[in-house]
């Protein structure tokens, strides 16, 4: 048993996280898969993925890492966290020369957004990026992300799990760098993360004109949103009006330059920032829903 690991995990436990082994020395989870599944233990009923292994009893903890060196698992989703991932640029990624890591990233935004980057439970991985520990509210389902909110910043909620201080990798060891405990995450930042509502669906034979007009009532309503937003939420409604509009392009039901015009003169009618800026939030998220969502047809 290596003691330290142990500590880990049980120090992991002891916060209320959820942790399951990783393999020695790696990041992948040390659990039987499906196919190799032996149906006893805590798969006598079907097979238990690494999510629903993880555990906060020391009991089990022990066991478990009895068996070896394992680096640490915790399982956001049931642990209740919200963790930013701000990774590094990859050195076998070709023209990434000045591409800014996702700690620059994240700090800009939170600029932009006019909020101090939070103070919160943080550790440096590996690779030399941080993960941003938070806990979730209660009856908000959060699922990862992966670059939709800036470049090489990603998220891990439901269905997700991150390495936790104390496990070591080839590459470096995950150590805490500071804040004692996992803060509520921001609500501008809860405002991008939640999953934008979908469209109720028209009856079966609805008319293309139907479909328009309702897709003409939620942009006055997201343009009116992005207007009428406050101070320091503007950019986040922004990122989720457009969003929410994106899928109205991929439909069919909405020009793409209809929609982006009538976010930059919302965007701009109350501007904190220069026009650029908007205009590069718009076309990301545009591009994110656009791509995220199916497509029946384009407007012309």
């Amino acid at each position: 048993m290596n003691t330290h690991l142990l500590n880990a995990a049980l120090s992991a436990a002891e916060r209320g996280w959820y942790v399951f082994p990783l393999r020695a020395g790696s990041k992948r989870p040390a659990l039987h898969g499906e196919t190799s599944c032996p149906g006893t233990g805590p798969c006598v009923s079907g097979h238990a993925k690494w999510e629903q292994r993880a555990t906060t009893d020391p009991d089990r903890i022990r066991a478990a890492w009895s068996h070896g060196p394992f680096n640490v698992g915790i399982a956001t989703g049931p642990s209740g966290l919200v963790v930013v991932d701000l990774d590094m640029p990859k050195n076998q990624d070709k023209g990434n020369e000045g591409t800014p890591s996702g700690v620059a990233t994240f700090e800009a935004l939170c600029e932009r957004t006019g909020h101090p980057v939070p103070d919160t439970y943080r550790t440096r991985t590996a690779s030399g990026g941080a993960h941003l520990y938070f806990t979730a509210p209660d009856g908000v389902r959060l699922s990862n992300t992966a670059g939709s909110i800036a470049p090489l910043v990603d998220t891990r909620a439901r269905g997700g799990y991150v390495v936790a201080a104390g496990s070591l990798t080839p590459a470096g060891p995950y150590e805490a760098v500071g804040g004692a405990v996992a803060a509520p995450v921001p609500a501008w930042l809860l405002s991008i993360l939640q999953p934008t509502p979908k469209p109720v669906q028209a009856p079966t034979g609805v008319v293309a004109g139907q479909s328009r007009r309702y897709a003409d009532v939620a942009l006055d309503c997201e343009v009116r949103n992005v207007v009428t937003a406050a101070d320091g939420t503007r950019n986040a409604t922004l990122l989720r009006a457009a969003r929410a509009l994106g899928r109205f392009i991929a439909s069919g039901d909405l020009p793409r330059t209809v929609v982006e015009q009538a976010l930059r003169g919302a965007a701009g009618a109350n501007a904190t920032q220069p026009q650029r800026y908007y205009d590069d939030v718009i076309r990301r998220a545009l591009d994110w829903s656009i791509t995220h969502n199916p497509a029946r047809g384009r407007a012309a």
